[in-house]
């Protein structure tokens, strides 16, 4: 085996695409030890977003003091690449869940500071802006966002307000008249790790809104909210975002994205790999190891591993998808060009014991995957 390549998304609350990377290259070198192994450690629009396009393309990355999900100042960043002409924003920066810890609730939250480094970008020049919409606290439709932006909402008294997943309801005119002229001549790409339209029993909040801390109520009055902000949307900008694919993306940041900012929704392992120049570098592979947290249903929709099956499957390059947990019903994956998947949890035991162990885990995992294929004199 001449060159392998790695491109593992994170193993959320276990390790990031970086760390895996090099403990799949050291348990390939111990049985290949010539072998050229590249790293190009990939995330499709959540966590780690930045750090991923500045380890495979260089960059720049800017930190910067912004509002968080209940408005308070946080640490966040964004990247700069391709010599200054694209920025990467990843909007759990500063609007992630990891931010919430214990006191989750989606009727409260914002995207404010997702605008706030949408605008300092933008006040940089940059031509292009990468939107990596993954891991949110919210569930405001990128009003937050689009607030700090300069477009106003307006409730029934003419009284102007900054929007959040509670208070959706109350928007009764929406004015872009105020939008902020450096998003003029912007190129947007929002990169999306699902399909899901905005409202619905697939929608943003009935299916991630429990996850960021919403009860069944709480549900029902998000998913009336974007509703409604629908409708809003359609009245006022003559845009139709409801069913569009992945306008449910973050909480309806997809929708807001594609309403506010012009953007183009787009599945978000395939903007890294036209990023990363994929069908270029991988073209002389003869194996990818890939990965994530658990491949399921929803990695059919386009996540990591499926993006990188796809085009590995135009090349002819068998893929092995390294994962933490394998859920029912994906026998799909195999025609998407997955070759096998391996999970990396070895005992069947809690995440919370899991997580400790998964580190040597996956490295005993790839090791034993390598042990296979010198048997086969691979």
């Amino acid at each position: 085996m001449k060159k392998v390549l790695l491109l593992p998304d994170s193993l959320k609350g276990s390790m990031d695409s970086s760390t895996i990377c090099g403990i799949m290259e050291d348990a390939i070198l111990r049985h290949y030890p010539d072998a050229r192994v590249e790293s190009l450690p990939v995330a499709d629009g959540g966590e780690g977003s930045v750090d991923s396009f500045l380890k495979a393309l260089g960059g720049e990355k800017v930190k910067i003091r912004v509002k968080g999900p209940l408005f308070e100042e946080v640490d966040a960043f964004y990247g700069l690449i391709n010599q200054g002409n694209r920025a990467v924003i990843e909007m759990a920066a500063c609007a992630g869940l990891p931010l919430m810890g214990s006191r989750k609730d989606p009727l409260i939250t914002t995207t404010y500071g997702v605008g706030q480094l949408i605008q300092a970008a933008a006040a940089r020049g940059v031509r292009e802006i990468i939107l990596g919409l993954g891991g949110s606290a919210t569930n405001d439709g990128g009003c937050g966002a689009a607030a700090a932006l300069g477009i106003r909402f307006l409730d029934q008294d003419g009284l102007e307000f900054i929007p959040v997943g509670g208070t959706l309801e109350r928007i009764s005119r929406i004015d872009a008249a105020q939008k902020s002229g450096l998003l003029e001549n912007l190129k947007v790409r929002a990169m999306c790790d699902i399909d899901n339209p905005l409202y619905g029993p697939r929608g943003a909040a009935y299916v991630f809104a429990p996850q960021k801390g919403a009860d069944e109520k709480g549900v029902k009055k998000l998913d009336a909210g974007l509703l409604h902000l629908a409708l809003m949307i359609e009245r006022d900008l003559g845009l139709q975002v409801a069913d569009l694919p992945g306008s449910g993306a973050a909480g309806g940041v997809g929708a807001g994205a594609y309403a506010f900012l012009g953007a183009s929704l787009e599945a978000g392992i395939e903007v890294v790999l036209d990023a990363i120049c994929f069908d270029r570098i991988a073209r002389d592979a003869d194996l990818i190891l890939t990965g994530e947290g658990k491949i399921d249903q929803q990695s059919l929709a386009g996540k990591v591993v499926i993006g990188v099956a796809r085009r590995a499957k135009r090349l002819g390059i068998p893929v092995a998808a390294i994962v933490g947990d394998i859920g029912e019903g994906i026998e799909g994956v195999y025609e998407e060009g997955v070759s096998g998947i391996f999970s990396i949890n070895r005992l069947a035991v809690d995440f919370a014991l899991a997580r400790k162990r998964s580190p040597e885990d996956l490295a005993l995992t790839v090791d034993n995957l390598m042990r296979f294929l010198k048997q086969l004199a691979f």
